[in-house]
């Protein structure tokens, strides 16, 4: 049971405190709330972008990595399609420097033609080298437009091509800045050996002073229910085949998440699992099988890949992975199954709460889905999944009208 307090700030910024003495260090990690979602269709990879121009220096500290370097700090990022998330980790001692640090980047970055072209060059470059020239690095580009017609999931975090970066001008960045970088559209979490009163004090003399901004209110077009089977083939330079069937389900708040979610272990966690052991093992068709969920907070996606061996036709391949859905379908699950993965996910979980910043990353996007205090009642929805409820989603998920699959062939060798 991870403990924590919790306050907001006159201008809505909300402050989560995980007191932990066992530990000399502390984390302060801010969440924003937006992603790729929250985009211009014509102006996408903006929140990516924001992420890199973040670290271009605010308007008081021009260097942001040097004076955290000094006192022993760590730090990164990472941007989804639903939201942004910046952490420092550094001794307890020296916290008031990561609070410095942070309130002056939300309060206002340096905006700077210089600090755009440099980060834009960082960004196009990690388009290229990613998702241009990497094998198998365009599949999202091919595979989100196919399962999302309507849902601004139907571009990557990176954008949806480069020409949209390209293009980013100063004052749209600035305007992307205003309207998602304030304290209403934050959520901090400060964990390790500090004491919530500290933290107050902390917050009110270096985040108060923000103004509030206005209050962003999301309107997004929803994705209706496929109803159509979609197929898609490429052919590129890759070292292998490579099948991809994604299905839409439900969000991160739908009830029937954690049955999914079980239901993806099973197929696919481990060697152990059912596709490892029936299609890599002793059918010999793949020489690897996966299968997970996009963790979406809006409609998700479930997606299995698998790549043939080169003796194995994809048309034998996607076969083999329908008819294991089949039995899934049709078939009871053992208990012994079940009981296995849901001791694999409740030791995940008590892993996942002995790092500090895992827990204040948890706390952070726990609060986002509407309260902290959820991550603690996680281990207990998961181990509440009947054998009866998997069999009903993999029936409602599993259908062909509600499937797209992108076929990725290797280019033969004249």
């Amino acid at each position: 049971m991870v403990k924590f307090n919790r306050f907001t700030l006159d201008n809505g910024l909300r402050v989560i405190v995980h007191e932990d003495s066992t530990t000399p260090m502390a984390v302060l990690n801010i969440l924003y709330d937006v992603g790729a979602r929250d985009e211009d269709p014509g102006q996408t990879g903006f929140a990516h972008l924001f992420e890199h121009l973040m670290f271009g220096g605010s308007v008081n500290i021009p260097d942001y990595d040097q004076p955290l370097q000094r006192v022993g700090g760590e730090n990164n990022a990472f941007t989804s399609n639903d939201i942004t998330n910046y952490y420092i980790t550094l001794p307890s001692a020296n916290i008031e420097t990561a609070f410095w640090l942070e309130s002056d980047r939300m309060l206002s970055l340096a905006f700077s033609k210089k600090s755009l072209e440099v980060q834009r060059n960082v960004v196009i470059e990690e388009f290229k080298q990613r998702y241009l020239n990497q094998p198998y690095g365009d599949v999202w580009l091919h595979l989100r437009p196919m399962v999302y017609k309507n849902h601004p999931y139907q571009w990557a975090t990176i954008g949806k091509e480069i020409k949209h970066i390209e293009d980013a001008k100063i004052e749209d960045v600035k305007a992307f800045f205003k309207k998602h970088y304030n304290p209403q559209n934050a959520i901090m979490v400060v964990g390790g050996d500090v004491k919530t009163e500290e933290v107050k004090q902390m917050a009110e003399k270096w985040f108060g002073p923000i103004p509030a901004g206005e209050k962003y209110h999301r309107n997004l077009p929803q994705e209706p229910d496929q109803h159509e089977e979609r197929r898609e083939t490429v052919t590129a330079k890759v070292p292998l085949n490579d099948v991809y069937i994604a299905f839409q389900m439900g969000g991160r708040l739908d009830e029937q998440y954690y049955v999914c979610e079980l239901m993806s272990d099973i197929l696919s966690r481990g060697n152990s699992s059912r596709l490892y052991r029936k299609l890599v093992r002793e059918k010999h068709l793949f020489s690897e099988i996966h299968a997970y969920m996009s963790g979406s907070l809006d409609k998700g996606m479930f997606v299995f890949e698998g790549k043939p061996l080169e003796n194995v036709s994809v048309e034998t391949a996607e076969a083999a992975i329908w008819e294991e859905l089949e039995r899934l379908k049709t078939e009871d699950i053992p208990d012994h199954e079940l009981t296995k993965v849901k001791n694999k996910t409740e030791s995940t979980m008590i892993f996942s709460e002995m790092s500090l910043l895992d827990k204040a990353m948890n706390l952070a996007s726990f609060e986002l889905l509407g309260d902290a205090g959820l991550m603690n009642e996680e281990t207990g929805k998961y181990l509440a999944v009947t054998g009866e409820e998997i069999k009903q989603q993999a029936n409602k998920i599993f259908r062909r009208d509600n499937s797209s699959t992108l076929i990725y062939l290797a280019e033969k060798v004249a």
